[in-house]
């Protein structure tokens, strides 16, 4: 399968470096299987570049894969963006946007209940991420070729 990585420079071996924000699925190298989503994530910088991968899973990694938006899914992404740490080598789901992070952020707050998290939790438009999480998982890609694309 091929995936993307949005971003601002080539990256030929990507790295798993740990930033000062809790990103949904916790520290890992973020890619997404939606090239556009991939777009939307490098057009944050000067120079927006978008790095091709061949992903061919490892059976033996430890795999988490929410196939929607689930309960499990949000209680997840609130312990990861709380700093939770956990053992999973990849993880795969639906992006938590900026949208839905203010969504997330008033639920840990209480200003939500889940009830109504759930009911302001719809997309305009797919999202898709996969968090390579351990540096073994990284061996699971193939760097393809990076490309520039315009603001």
């Amino acid at each position: 399968m091929q995936i993307y990585h949005g971003g601002y420079c080539k990256i030929e071996y990507p790295e798993i470096r740990e930033g000062k924000y809790a990103k949904d699925f916790g520290i890992g190298f973020y890619c997404t299987e939606l090239q556009e989503q991939a777009i939307r994530w490098a057009k944050r910088y000067d120079t927006p570049t978008i790095n091709h991968y061949d992903f061919v899973l490892d059976g033996n990694l430890k795999l988490l894969h929410f196939a929607e938006m689930t309960e499990e899914w949000l209680d997840f992404i609130v312990d990861c963006r709380n700093g939770i740490s956990h053992d999973y080598d990849i993880v795969i789901g639906a992006m938590a946007n900026d949208q839905v992070y203010n969504y997330i952020s008033d639920y840990v707050n209480g200003i939500l209940t889940r009830e109504q998290f759930w009911v302001l939790a719809k997309f305009k438009h797919p999202t898709h991420q996969i968090s390579f999480c351990t540096k073994r998982s990284l061996n699971c890609l193939t760097f393809i070729q990076s490309e520039e694309v315009g603001k």
